[in-house]
């Protein structure tokens, strides 16, 4: 049996504020196999964003067990945590992350430059193509839209070869038209690619579109829905 790409055991997260500590997560169970796509959805402070951190390793927990493509995060450093994330899991925020002073191009190359891939540039070059940027790789993040800011970013994000992506709100700061040309961009990149995709919204129709839905609240998820099954059934 294929051992599953994210698995979360019982996992909690507390974090301490003036008025004392406050629980994020609480016993938190999650296990997602590779080439799937999951939605997680639910109201502000129900702790979807805080979950994806975990998943990425940018969030340690407070106990549990989490195992992300292979590796179990308790036991690295911040190095090793660094690696994974650098080779396996590529990660779109709402807020495009691009350095500004970078054309596309540099900003899609910068990673794979640090990691010491060869032919970074080429590989920067392919991956702006697929997102349809091949014509904007010289301009600067300020002379592209939003919509191609965060055709960037994608293209950043799968540039390494990832084996998972995770989408914070990828459409957060785009207008309906572009956001749903974003999510359709991130859907064919995950078919041609065979990535598992984790996207955290509060949109539920969005969520839909993905194989599972994972609705939480205060902490904890309330439900799971297959959505294969239920198409079958």
């Amino acid at each position: 049996m294929t051992s599953p790409i994210i698995s979360l055991k019982n996992v909690s997260l507390t974090l301490e504020s003036k008025a004392g500590p406050v629980e994020i997560l609480s016993g938190t169970d999650l296990s997602v196999s590779g080439g799937q796509a999951v939605g997680i959805v639910g109201p502000s402070g129900s702790g979807k964003t805080t979950m994806l951190m975990v998943i990425a390793g940018l969030e340690p927990v407070s106990s549990g067990q989490v195992d992300v493509v292979g590796a179990e995060f308790s036991s690295l450093g911040e190095d090793e945590l660094a690696r994974i994330r650098g080779e396996h899991i590529g990660i779109v925020f709402q807020s495009f992350h691009l350095v500004p002073t970078m054309t596309a191009l540099e900003n899609v190359a910068l990673p794979l430059e640090f990691s010491g891939v060869n032919g970074a540039r080429e590989i920067a070059r392919g991956c702006l193509d697929d997102v349809g940027l091949s014509h904007r790789m010289g301009h600067f993040p300020a002379e592209l839209s939003g919509g191609e800011q965060q055709r960037v970013a994608i293209a950043r994000a799968i540039a390494p070869g990832p084996k998972l992506l995770l989408a914070d709100e990828p459409t957060g700061n785009l207008d309906v038209s572009t956001g749903a040309q974003i999510i359709d961009l991130m859907f064919e990149l995950r078919a041609r690619n065979g990535l598992s995709l984790v996207l955290v919204t509060h949109d539920e129709g969005l969520a839909e579109k993905c194989d599972r839905v994972i609705h939480m609240q205060d902490g904890r998820i309330v439900k799971d829905q297959n959505l294969l099954i239920e198409a079958v059934s």
